[in-house]
């Protein structure tokens, strides 16, 4: 018989959230969620501190730069979606991600996202900053 630590492992992989620490906002934000004791592990990448990450991950750099990831065991989940599945393991944020889902607010979130996404990889990525190294 398994143990329980096993079992709940298996329902809660390792949640791998890609961001931009060079970005003053995204910083911001993702250390207020560093502050909170997630529900399952997660593991914070600052994907402008440690560029070679994303690739070692299967993902394109720019691609990272360009909208957030969240990696949820083989899942990767981008934009909405993946703040959505991060609000999800943290305490306070995870009956907004209910109610996201429960109401069906992914498409609409997704668009704002979209919108904000495009804007700040225009003013953050200018003149290749953001390319491969």
């Amino acid at each position: 018989m398994p143990n329980q630590d096993t079992s709940i492992q298996d329902f809660n992989p390792l949640l791998r959230v890609l961001y931009d620490g060079g970005c003053p906002l995204c910083r911001q934000e993702i250390a207020h969620y560093q502050r909170l004791r997630p529900r399952r592990p997660v593991d914070w990448i600052d994907i402008d501190a440690a560029p070679g990450t994303c690739e070692s991950l299967g993902i394109r750099r720019e691609s990272a730069m360009a909208r957030f990831h969240v990696l949820e065991g083989s899942r990767i989940h981008t934009g909405a979606e993946a703040f959505v599945v991060l609000w999800s393991a943290l305490p306070g944020w995870s009956l907004l991600a209910a109610l996201a889902r429960g109401l069906r607010l992914l498409p609409v979130m997704e668009l704002g996202y979209a919108w904000f996404a495009q804007r700040r990889w225009k003013k953050r990525c200018q003149d290749d900053r953001c390319a491969v190294i």
